[in-house]
């Protein structure tokens, strides 16, 4: 799972450009999105808090976190990303349960430009050619146990 958490800084764009060019913006923001998003066999799941998709495999989901972050730095907007995997359970047509959770609270701890990936997905990617740059060990709110956190280059 990825999960572009949201633009950052994002208060601040929206009162310096108006609400017709934000609306613009986002709107800009989404269609990137679903175009990087739809080469890399996601399924787009959520816009209401932040955007987040599944992916058939973690390398996918880490080459478009990747892929979004540079197409966005281009515009001068800078995203956050956190990718997290395991089981989900299908509710309404979206994917839920604590593996979602924890994307999303891997997301929320990522820096300005950094994709944030937890130490299951890491470790499930060894071989594929990204590397790591250890990000800590943090509490995740309301998730279970310490996570270890790494950013993907």
């Amino acid at each position: 799972m990825v999960e572009p958490r949201d633009i950052v800084g994002s208060t601040d764009h929206q009162a310096r450009l108006g609400d017709h060019d934000w609306k613009d913006l986002v709107e800009h923001h989404q269609a990137l999105l679903r175009e990087a998003l739809g080469g890399w066999r996601d399924v787009e799941n959520d816009t209401a808090d932040g955007f987040y998709a599944t992916f058939d495999g973690p390398a996918r989901a880490i080459h478009c976190a990747l892929e979004i972050r540079d197409r966005f730095h281009e515009l001068g907007i800078e995203i956050r990303a956190g990718i997290h995997i395991g089981e989900c359970e299908l509710i309404d047509g979206k994917y839920a349960g604590i593996a979602v959770t924890t994307g999303a609270r891997v997301s929320a701890l990522a820096e300005p430009s950094q994709v944030l990936v937890s130490q299951t997905v890491k470790d499930l990617v060894a071989g594929s050619g990204f590397t790591f740059e250890p990000a800590g060990e943090h509490e995740l709110k309301g998730v279970p146990t310490r996570w270890r956190l790494f950013s993907a280059q």
